[in-house]
């Protein structure tokens, strides 16, 4: 194997003044979480950079596969490196450039002289290593303004490094550098989409999910549970609590107009919500709202359901429309098993004719009939903590024996 490192560049991190070095320590740790079952990993990060060091075939391979899912990172490239002299340059290029043999490409030399004692200038390794790339590969063409690819040559005191591919990373900022938020997931397309677009900006999410059973079955428990296993892969564990609602939901069905059930719906979740959020020290509370996809979220409906709560509610589809909420579900892999035929609590006694404009003060009004305190501190005190990503426990296949 000719790869000896990762090397990993910041984007919007380079932005960053004096507290840098906090996201850039953030990015390093989850970068070790991530990759904890290939660990030890060494590490070594700079202003503008980051190199993983890589020893084995697996570790590579490991990296190459999950490093474009941690958020903070804006690109990151193999790197092979050789001895400093020609001959040793030239077999280290034909062996980097060997990967795109079968393609028709274009590709130019760019060299870096950091050491300035190396005996020929940047434009002569430039000239040598070209030319020795393209006698050996009748496929490749130069270009010298946009080329496919683009052999990077570094050379370094201790030695010369190469590469040729730069990967896009996730972009953002690393998960866990702008505080905590506690995440709506209700098993559809929208909320896992939400997930993903704030801890794209930095937050750490915790999610929350509400529990009907007989209405709602352990298969769409299931479909959230691996919603929320499936969110980890961008770079941070997961807490997943999950409410049993059904009290509460039948009570409300039976309590106020059907035509407001939606609503209070809604008001209760965000209480219970609230209670959660303020027990795990989060900051904010993420959903999956649209701005008028359904009866529930007209600006009315939002309205009435912020009325619950001073807690800052991040809504980050709000003017999305479904189709570019669609195609990001598709794009992070959450889609296939955001469609699972299995309903969730939001969907159970829907009615024919939601209010579109309700008022706050009549739905306090129609509230008021009922004392639902006591139900949501049990409720949240009932609830059930799943954490992620699953741990893959061995079992004794002798256990049952003894």
């Amino acid at each position: 194997m000719i790869w000896k490192e990762i090397l990993i560049r910041y984007g919007e991190l380079s932005t960053k003044g004096r507290n840098k070095k906090d996201f850039i320590s953030r990015l390093r740790t989850n970068i070790r979480n991530t990759f904890n079952d290939i660990a030890p990993l060494n590490i070594h990060s700079e202003r503008d950079r980051m190199h993983i060091e890589i020893e084995t075939e697996e570790q590579y391979e490991v990296l190459m596969d999950r490093m474009p899912t941690i958020f903070g990172i804006q690109s990151f490239s193999p790197v092979a490196y050789c001895e400093k002299d020609m001959e040793s340059m030239k077999n280290l290029s034909l062996l980097i450039m060997e990967q795109f043999k079968e393609q028709q490409i274009t590709f130019k030399v760019e060299v870096r002289r950091s050491d300035k004692t190396f005996p020929l200038e940047s434009h002569e390794i430039q000239r040598e290593i070209g030319g020795h790339v393209l006698r050996s590969n009748p496929n490749i063409s130069v270009q010298v303004r946009k080329p496919d690819v683009e052999l990077r040559i570094e050379i370094r005191k201790d030695a010369v490094y190469m590469m040729a591919q730069v990967i896009p990373g996730a972009g953002g900022m690393p998960v866990g550098s702008n505080g905590k938020s506690l995440l709506m997931l209700s098993g559809g397309i929208d909320s896992p989409v939400a997930g993903y677009l704030v801890m794209k900006r930095g937050v750490r999410i915790e999610a929350i999910h509400f529990f009907s059973p007989p209405y709602t079955s352990d298969h769409s428990l299931q479909k959230v549970k691996d919603l929320a296993n499936e969110l980890t892969k961008f770079g941070a564990n997961i807490r997943l609590h999950v409410i049993p609602f059904t009290e509460i939901q039948t009570l409300i069905r039976d309590r106020v107009p059907s035509n407001t059930l939606m609503t209070t719906t809604r008001r209760l979740m965000m209480r219970i919500a609230d209670k959660v959020r303020e027990e795990i020290g989060a900051l904010g509370i993420v959903t999956g709202e649209s701005l008028g996809q359904v009866a529930s979220q007209t600006l009315e409906s939002l309205t009435a359901i912020n009325d619950v709560t001073n807690t800052p509610i991040l809504r980050p589809l709000i003017a999305f429309d479904k189709l570019e909420i669609i195609q990001i579900a598709e794009q992070i892999g959450t889609y296939e098993t955001s469609i699972r035929p299995y309903e969730d609590c939001c969907t159970i006694f829907t009615p024919a004719n939601p209010k579109t404009k309700p008022k706050v003060d009549k739905i306090k009004y129609y509230e008021s009939f009922t004392e639902f305190d006591e139900l949501i501190e049990r409720a949240v005190k009932n609830r059930e903590v799943y954490r992620f990503p699953e741990k893959n426990e061995s079992k004794d296949k002798f256990a049952d024996l003894l």
